[in-house]
């Protein structure tokens, strides 16, 4: 029996494949790594993100074959001629999320129970105000919503408490808001529940609604 399971669903234009594993030898599926695969997965020490690399893999060979993962001037990786992808991974599930329109950031979370601790770190004070801060489910979706655009940044150095922003609009949709020195971004946000899995992805172009300042 098999130990992975897969899923698609479809947001706008952009297409989310999910794997869920149950325990497995990561050992036993090298066949589905390139040899450049193979050398980076020998370097992970813990089994466990040797698994996640390995089921990350498998997804991808599923999708698109041995075809190599490239990455644009900003960082946002791509597959020639399949277009922009994402990777996010948490525990039991990895995803891809590929639009062949437009940049991709997909985060996958579990709830956490110590998401309480850390949202000092990455809430703003109008998102404390905003939303339900108290629940750990909604907490932890602010927090997959702000990796997803910490991906679409194209930048390391970030502070995810002043310049990752979340907000929502009249009909509830939520906006995340990424500032930089001298312009800001703007993309709606979905995010929503899949087998326990918080799933986060933007649903626009993140350069849709860019302006300077």
């Amino acid at each position: 029996m098999t130990p992975f399971k897969f899923e698609k669903i479809q947001i706008n234009h952009s297409t989310i494949h999910i794997c869920s594993f149950n325990y497995f030898l990561p050992k036993r599926y090298l066949k589905y790594l390139s040899k450049e695969e193979t050398i980076r997965f020998n370097q992970f020490k813990s089994e466990n993100r040797q698994r996640e690399f390995v089921a990350s893999r498998i997804l991808k060979h599923r999708i698109f074959g041995f075809q190599y993962i490239e990455y644009a001037e900003n960082g946002a990786p791509y597959i020639e001629s399949h277009g922009f992808i994402s990777i996010s991974h948490c525990k039991g599930a990895v995803g891809l999320a590929c639009n062949k329109k437009h940049q991709v950031g997909l985060d996958l979370e579990i709830e956490r129970p110590n998401i309480q601790k850390l949202g000092a770190k990455f809430l703003s004070e109008k998102e404390r105000v905003k939303f339900d801060i108290k629940n750990d489910k909604v907490l932890t979706k602010i927090w997959s919503a702000k990796e997803c655009l910490y991906k679409l940044a194209g930048r390391k150095k970030i502070i995810f408490k002043t310049e990752l922003l979340i907000d929502m609009n009249q009909d509830s949709e939520w906006i995340g808001t990424i500032i930089n020195q001298d312009h800001v971004l703007s993309v709606k946000i979905d995010t929503f529940e899949l087998n326990e899995v918080i799933i986060t992805l933007n649903k626009e172009d993140v350069e849709k609604n860019s302006r300077y300042i």
